[in-house]
């Protein structure tokens, strides 16, 4: 890591000069104030300029992309990672000739773990945050539609017997799928309970149908 001093009228002209010299950005710039500025006599006998030390900070993708790396190789999975770019995140898709489901793990919780994890690493500077998103062949569309595909038998069995059916636990991009599947399903109703690791979905009757139907009868 490159460290440079730089001097300016003030602060801020320290810091254009050092984002300049470094080629870099404001956001990726770490610095301390060396020497505060200074007026001397007169504005002149005595002055000092201002002083900061500089650094830039490390690119939080590829410290993603490089934990990624080693961790692969630490659990001797021979994989092809490939970085993708995205709106709001980076996406790093796994791809390889053999078997990623040691990778991936029951119900993708490896790949989330891994995810939590890179996401730890890439962003243990200060500076804007960098959301990192992980995938292996698809799997986050596969898995999206599987769970799409419970909801709506869920939900249907719920209409017919009117009786409350509990989830397994599932982390919150997955309950978020289910909430989102089922919100404009009429008679049925979603609500999450449980903490942490054990929090899950309940998908019950809705109330009103329920009313609507006694009022039927």
């Amino acid at each position: 890591m490159t460290h440079l001093t730089v001097s300016g009228k003030t602060i801020d002209e320290a810091v254009a000069k050092a984002v300049n010299e470094l080629q870099t950005t404001k956001e990726r710039l770490s610095y301390r104030v060396v020497q505060e500025p200074q007026k001397g006599f007169l504005g002149i006998l005595g002055s000092k300029p201002a002083m900061i030390e500089a650094h830039v900070l490390p690119d939080p993708v590829e410290l993603a992309y490089n934990f990624l790396n080693e961790m692969v190789s630490l659990m001797g999975i021979h994989a092809t990672i490939t970085k993708k770019e995205q709106r709001q995140h980076t996406l790093f898709d796994f791809s390889s000739e053999q078997e990623l489901g040691r990778l991936i793990g029951k119900r993708g919780q490896t790949l989330e773990s891994l995810e939590y994890l890179t996401n730890l690493i890439a962003n243990r500077q200060d500076g804007a945050y960098t959301r990192i998103e992980l995938d292996a062949e698809n799997y986050r569309e596969r898995r999206k539609q599987t769970l799409e595909q419970l909801a709506l038998r869920v939900a249907d069995k719920v209409s017919k017997t009117r009786e409350p059916v509990p989830l397994e636990p599932m982390n919150a991009l997955e309950r978020k799928i289910i909430h989102t599947a089922l919100q404009h399903i009429s008679g049925v109703e979603t609500v999450s309970e449980g903490k942490g690791a054990k929090r899950h979905i309940i998908v019950m009757p809705h109330p009103a149908s329920e009313k609507s139907s006694i009022n039927i009868r």
